[in-house]
């Protein structure tokens, strides 16, 4: 597959390089970004996804969490896709922020005309791991997810689902519950249709009473100034109901004061790099 390298930085004695790349599920151009750690000189290293929020693109993680110091100490790779498919011919709702280019919700769209380029789940689980492992440095048997909050959702969801290829969880305030709250409920219904039931493929929440990972923890840190919180959009609460009722092992973290931005997510990376770490980097 050919990847065409459209920029690169020196950083902590490694590299952040931005990639496109044809995507044959997406059925157009996808981009991402790749931190490469220094360890990568001298053998395969371990492999961190990153996945983002509404209206992001593959920089604004990669510019402004900081992750790049801690995966540098770790030896961890870092690979931040974007959040949609974009470009010529590819449909779009110009007036929805939350809906279409942007607001890709890692599912695999099932309705017209979003199932023609929407297939961020099977991307970021198929498509996207392998190309990394193709054309880098990587350990295949050692990968991890996290992400922010709509990209948070699809962290849960990856893992969850697909506990062979991801050995590692974590999120940043994450749309824990999308069945249950407005964005989730109308990206839902606008990607898979109108059966509900077809929506609990894609729902942490409900997932997690099927899929249980009881032999690791996901680690979640949410802000209690978060304004999406208070509007009922992220429902870290239902999601650690229903770990408990499974069995999942789960630590919440509730951090008072802060909000949903990069800052937040940066004043908490190094545990999250570290968290990963003691599951990819051991043994």
């Amino acid at each position: 597959m050919a990847l065409t390298l459209h920029k690169q930085h020196a950083c902590f004695d490694g590299t952040v390089s931005y990639y496109s790349h044809p995507s044959d599920v997406c059925n157009c151009e996808m981009r991402f970004a790749v931190f490469v750690p220094p360890q990568a000189q001298t053998g395969p290293v371990p492999v961190l996804f990153y996945l983002s929020g509404l209206t992001c693109t593959e920089d604004n993680f990669t510019s402004k969490a900081g992750a790049q110091r801690y995966a540098a100490e770790h030896g961890i790779m870092l690979v931040a896709p974007d959040t949609s498919p974009r470009g010529e011919g590819v449909p779009d709702e110009p007036e929805a922020w939350d809906f279409g280019v942007g607001a890709g919700f890692y599912v695999d769209a099932t309705e017209a005309p979003w199932s023609k380029n929407y297939s961020m789940y099977s991307y970021v689980v198929q498509e996207l791991p392998e190309l990394i492992a193709q054309e880098f440095s990587v350990r295949r048997d050692r990968m991890g997810i996290f992400g922010h909050s709509m990209g948070g959702h699809g962290a849960l969801v990856c893992g969850l689902r697909n506990p062979e290829l991801f050995k590692s969880i974590s999120a940043f305030a994450p749309i824990a519950a999308p069945s249950q709250c407005p964005w989730g409920q109308k990206a839902f219904s606008g990607y898979l249709g109108a059966d509900s039931n077809s929506w609990k493929a894609y729902d942490a929440t409900e997932l997690v009473k099927v899929h249980p990972q009881r032999d690791r923890t996901i680690l979640i840190d949410q802000g209690t100034a978060d304004n999406f919180l208070a509007q009922n959009q992220l429902l870290p609460d239902v999601f650690a109901d229903a770990c408990k009722e499974a069995g999942q092992p789960l630590v919440l973290r509730m951090q008072p004061g802060y909000d949903h931005s990069y800052f937040f997510m940066a004043s908490f990376m190094a545990d999250h790099l570290r968290h990963h770490a003691d599951v990819l980097t051991k043994g």
